[in-house]
């Protein structure tokens, strides 16, 4: 039985830990001991991740069990409880909660919509590589082409002010760390949620043209929700983007046979998109709780039981990828777990892909010449985050 969960990258910076490997080997579906003593369990393997995403014995609600986390985290005190639900925070409801707000947005990310912005899209990246030229090497590719990217973007869809992106990136970033304490977690949760609560109130008094004055013209939505819908679409907007075109672009830099091929065939970089996104899968780690006792794949998991599917782990199982661990610009990598599956699969992914396609295929064309400015060694991964990626990404040209 594994004793927490292991999260340090021991093989490449891009596969699995190699205690998660072998356990997918032997036992897919695995009992894991929480630090805090409970006994529950992890999923590894692509089919077990893939029909547990989608079962509805699964439940995503936070207010269901006590939450138990698989990995030690100072300052963080024991449940005895489980924690309220946060309205608007659908990512965390089961149907029908769950429906009734997705519903809302469905209309927003339609493929026809997100066609429709691809233009803008492609100008935001143009602009920033332009800025990018303009400076003197080495760089950080985080914060001059990551970040910037996926936050003007997300920025201008959900009307939020782009000088306002320094205070929820750094709160944002603050929630999502694993080694903060409860407190600190707590207290850049609350800023977002305050700066949150007070642009819906104003965009429900005078509506603009942009995603959350639509959403805040209905009526049906408290402004609670609204709050808890926009914190949602922000922090998802442009923390998994970010961090998959940083970490996508140290992956080709350590690939340079895949970086030759998508420089000679820049048709590829749709494909390569899907690879990166199964191979580096930086929305790692997704929780569910056991609603009743399940018999799941040879195993009986107990109502209650905390379980931990690692979409990672099942991107990289070799029974439903050849060579699973090696990236691939030419695999067809299409059913990959990266944006999950069933009722919670991404609402933003054609937008996730358009920001992609944009941002690799804009760099490799205007930086021929991109290489790592430190050994590769010296980058330093994200492993204290709850999205995986790089904290600077030093590059030269």
């Amino acid at each position: 039985m594994l004793h927490g969960l292991p999260m340090e990258r021991d093989v490449t910076p891009f596969d699995p830990p190699s205690e998660i490997t072998g356990v997918r080997a032997s036992r897919p579906v695995s009992p894991m001991l929480f630090p805090d003593g409970h006994e529950g369990w992890l999923v590894t393997g692509y089919d077990a991740v893939r029909q547990a995403l989608s079962d509805t014995r699964f439940s995503s609600r936070q207010d269901l069990g006590i939450i138990h986390v698989p990995f030690p985290t100072p300052g963080m005190p024991e449940m005895t409880e489980p924690v309220p639900q946060t309205p608007g925070l659908f990512i965390s409801m089961d149907p029908p909660d769950h429906t009734r707000l997705r519903r809302k947005l469905t209309g927003a990310f339609t493929v026809k919509r997100m066609k429709a912005l691809e233009e803008g899209i492609h100008e935001i990246a143009e602009r920033q590589l332009d800025a990018l030229a303009k400076l003197t090497p080495p760089v950080d590719l985080v914060k001059e082409f990551a970040l910037p990217v996926p936050s003007q973007v997300i920025c201008e869809i959900l009307g939020v002010r782009y000088a306002d992106r320094d205070t929820f990136q750094h709160n944002s970033s603050k929630f999502m760390e694993r080694q903060v304490t409860l407190e600190d977690k707590m207290a850049a949760y609350m800023a977002m949620n305050t700066y949150l609560y007070e642009l819906v109130s104003a965009k429900r008094a005078e509506p603009g043209d942009d995603l959350l004055s639509d959403l805040a013209r209905d009526e049906d939505l408290s402004l609670e929700e609204l709050t808890g819908m926009s914190f949602l679409l922000l922090l998802a907007g442009f923390e998994t983007t970010a961090n998959m075109l940083s970490l996508g672009t140290f992956a080709l830099l350590e690939h340079p046979d895949q970086l030759a091929a998508l420089r000679e065939n820049p048709e590829l970089i749709p494909d390569a998109v899907e690879e990166l996104l199964r191979y580096l899968a930086v929305a790692d780690v997704f929780f569910r709780y056991a609603a009743e006792d399940i018999e799941f794949h040879g195993e009986t998991i107990r109502e209650g039981s905390m379980v931990v599917l690692s979409l990672l782990a099942g991107n990289h199982d070799p029974a439903r990828y050849e060579d699973a661990d090696s990236l691939d610009v030419h695999r067809n990598a299409r059913g990959h777990l990266a944006f999950g599956h069933g009722v919670h699969q991404c609402l933003g992914q054609q937008l996730a892909r358009i920001e992609m396609r944009a941002g690799f295929g804009g760099l490799l064309r205007r930086f021929p010449g991109l290489h790592l400015a430190v050994p590769a060694r010296e980058v330093k991964l994200r492993t204290d985050m709850n999205i995986y990626g790089v904290h600077a990404l030093p590059v030269s040209w």
